[in-house]
C-alpha cells in the first residue's frame, strides 16, 4: 500500500466509503476531503473533532487495507508530499500545452489573487497589535521560508523594532528559540514540506510564553497548533516546490499596515534610514564604484 499514488489513494476511499457503516464512512468522508490537514495531524486530534474513538480511525485505515492507521497516515503523507515535488511538478509543466512563461505568471497570479483573498483586516489588525507589544520579535524559517522571514526581518527592524532572524547556523533553531521570553513575539513561516526542527523550535518558544504568529499555506501545517495569529499564504509552483511570491506580498501588506500603525515611530525610522543612507561616505563609496566600472567600459571600448 505504500506505493500508492494520490489519484489511487482516493479512489480507494471513494469506492470503500460507499459500502461502510455510518461513523466508518464519516472518517472516509473527511480523510477524503481534508487529506492534506489529516495528514499531518495526530490520530487523537482528528478523532476528537469526528466524535469518534482512536480505534474507530484505526479500523477505518484497515477497511482501507492497511495494517493501521499510521500506516494510512504516512501514505497520505506521501501523497500530499509527492505532489509538491520539484521533479514531478517540472515534468507536469514540460507536458503542459502553455508556454513556460505563461504557465508561471498563471500560478503567480494566482497566489497573489489567492493570498489577498485570505487576508482580513481583523487580521491585520491583531498582526499591528502583537507586535507593537512585543519585547522582541523572532522572525524563524526553514530552507526558502527562511528568505521570507529575512524580508520580515528587515522591514521591521527598519522601523525601529527589535527584530531577530533565526535559521539555521553555529546554533540549531530550537536553541536559538531557548532565549525566548514571555512578551516576547514569534513569526513563523513554514511552506512544505513542514520542516520538523521548525515546529519544535516553535513548540520551545510557546511554552517559554511567548505569542506565535505562523504565516503557511495550510493550517495542517503542524507549527499553526501553537498559534495565537494563524495567517494563509498560496505558494503553488508549476516547478519547484514552493513559491515565495504569495508570502513576500503577504510579508508587504503586513509591514505596510504596521508602518501606517506605527505613524510618528515608523516615521523617525524612516528618517533615520533615509539619513543613513545618503551619508556621504555611503555615497561616495557607490560613487566611486560607479566611477571605476565607467572607466573601466571606456578602457575596453578603446
Amino acid at each position: 500500500m505504500d506505493k500508492m499514488d494520490s489519484t489511487q489513494l482516493q479512489a480507494v476511499l471513494m469506492e470503500k466509503s460507499h459500502t461502510m457503516p455510518n461513523k466508518a464512512r464519516r472518517v472516509a468522508e473527511y480523510l477524503l476531503t481534508n487529506m492534506r490537514e489529516a495528514s499531518f495531524r495526530s490520530i487523537g486530534d482528528i478523532a476528537d473533532e469526528l466524535k469518534v474513538s482512536k480505534a474507530q480511525l484505526v479500523r477505518v485505515a484497515q477497511m482501507l487495507g492497511f495494517t493501521g492507521y499510521a500506516e494510512l497516515k504516512a501514505c497520505m503523507q506521501k501523497t500530499i508530499l509527492e505532489q509538491i515535488n520539484p521533479a514531478a511538478l517540472l515534468a507536469r509543466a514540460v507536458d503542459s500545452n502553455d508556454s513556460f512563461q505563461e504557465s508561471v505568471f498563471k500560478a503567480e497570479h494566482a497566489n497573489l489573487d489567492d493570498t489577498m483573498a485570505q487576508m482580513s483586516p481583523a487580521d491585520t489588525e491583531r498582526f499591528n497589535e502583537l507586535v507593537k507589544a512585543a519585547n522582541s520579535i523572532y522572525c524563524i524559517g526553514w530552507g526558502i521560508s527562511s528568505l521570507v522571514m529575512e524580508l520580515m526581518q528587515i522591514r521591521l527592524t527598519v522601523m525601529g523594532c527589535r527584530a531577530v532572524l533565526c535559521r539555521r547556523g553555529g546554533l540549531s533553531l530550537w536553541e536559538q528559540m531557548r532565549s525566548v521570553r514571555e512578551g516576547d513575539v514569534v513569526i513563523a513561516c513554514e511552506l512544505p514540506s513542514y520542516a520538523v526542527e521548525v515546529t519544535e523550535a516553535v513548540e520551545i518558544a510557546h511554552r517559554n510564553g511567548a505569542k506565535v504568529i505562523t504565516m503557511t499555506d495550510s493550517a495542517a501545517a503542524p507549527v499553526c497548533r501553537f498559534a495565537e495569529l494563524q495567517l494563509s499564504v498560496s505558494a503553488n509552483s508549476p516547478t519547484f516546490g514552493s513559491s515565495i511570491i504569495g508570502p513576500i506580498f503577504l510579508v508587504h501588506v503586513l509591514t505596510s499596515s504596521l508602518s501606517v500603525s506605527l505613524g510618528a515611530e515608523a516615521k523617525r525610522s524612516f528618517e533615520e534610514q533615509a539619513n543613513f543612507l545618503h551619508d556621504e561616505g555611503y555615497s561616495i563609496r557607490y560613487s566611486d564604484l560607479n566611477i571605476k566600472a565607467v572607466l573601466k567600459a571606456d578602457s575596453i571600448k578603446r
